[in-house]
């Protein structure tokens, strides 16, 4: 079983990485527009193989999509961050161009594939990625809930002290510091809720570290996170290929789930062979619904740039 990783920066590499380690598939590809990037990751990292003892092959290729042919699932992490003095329309219409090129080659070689979109302004980008593509909407998968829960989730550990795996919690909404939604209510550890040991106003220091999270990664190391991205993707990944059906918030097309339709937001699914294989209900107070609401409706705004832009 073949992997694709479309993008070698540090996103990307990591996720290769992730998945190589873990060793659950055959090959993964990693393939970059810049010559020789590619190729000198993917050999680094299948340099670790006689160390950490995997199986996985990994290979580097620059800008040929033939090499990825048979993929069972790609994970696109191509794009540009948001720079000083770049505007959000700019930024989608840079990102818009690469992700819908990048899924165009994808499908051309391989037609049955189930694509993890990475990208941001990640929920625009699934939703491209989706128009663009014809694919059935599980096929199309927005990864960044899956971080936004493992980020709430560390900080929720660090105020209980507690083990990050006794802990169920979960983000949903779009992916960015003022529409994802800490589900702080429904938060647990080992299923005793957490306002159990948490104060209301601890609680509501969580929510908002926790929906700054990315930004604070960013001041403090001058550029986008990785090491968790890369975790989530792979993480992802490996649910589809081993069938394991996980429960991850992801951006996924909505149909009219949670009172929303023709959008991509984040929202509690099962991952499995299928892709995303069906939306896990979820009952929200008036306070979450309206929140979700609010949510999608800037979600909509972000979109309405690719519709301007007749992007598809």
């Amino acid at each position: 079983m073949k992997i694709s990783v479309i993008g070698a920066g540090a996103v990307g590499a990591t996720t290769a990485d992730n998945m190589a380690r873990a060793n659950f598939v055959d090959e993964i590809v990693l393939l970059d527009i810049k010559e020789g990037v590619a190729e000198g990751k993917a050999q680094d990292i299948q340099q670790t193989a006689a160390l950490l003892g995997f199986d996985t092959k990994v290979k580097g290729v620059t800008n040929n999509y033939v090499e990825t042919a048979g993929s069972t699932v790609a994970v696109i992490t191509s794009g540009i961050p948001r720079k000083p003095g770049m505007t959000r329309e700019e930024l989608i219409g840079t990102n818009a161009a690469i992700v819908k090129n990048v899924v165009e080659n994808l499908i051309q070689h391989s037609p049955d594939i189930i694509i993890l979109v990475v990208s941001n302004p990640m929920d625009t980008m699934t939703y491209l990625a989706f128009k663009a593509s014809g694919l059935p909407k599980n096929r199309i998968i927005g990864m960044g809930g899956a971080l936004d829960s493992a980020r709430f989730k560390y900080q929720l550990a660090t105020a209980l002290n507690a083990s990050a795996a006794d802990l169920h919690a979960i983000v949903i909404g779009g992916h960015g510091d003022t529409t994802m939604i800490p589900l702080i209510g429904k938060a647990t550890w080992n299923s005793i809720p957490v306002g159990n040991f948490l104060s209301a106003a601890e609680q509501e220091d969580i929510v908002k570290k926790t929906m700054v999270g990315g930004a604070t990664l960013t001041a403090l190391i001058g550029t986008s996170a990785w090491y968790a991205p890369g975790a989530a993707a792979a993480a992802m990944v490996k649910s589809i290929v081993l069938n394991q059906n996980k429960v991850f918030t992801a951006s996924v097309y909505l149909e009219g789930e949670f009172g929303e339709e023709d959008i991509h937001i984040g929202v509690p699914v099962v991952i499995n062979k299928n892709g995303w294989d069906k939306i896990v209900p979820l009952e929200l107070t008036e306070e979450e619904a309206q929140l979700f609401r609010e949510s999608a409706k800037a979600v909509r705004a972000m979109n309405a740039v690719l519709q301007e832009d007749n992007r598809f």
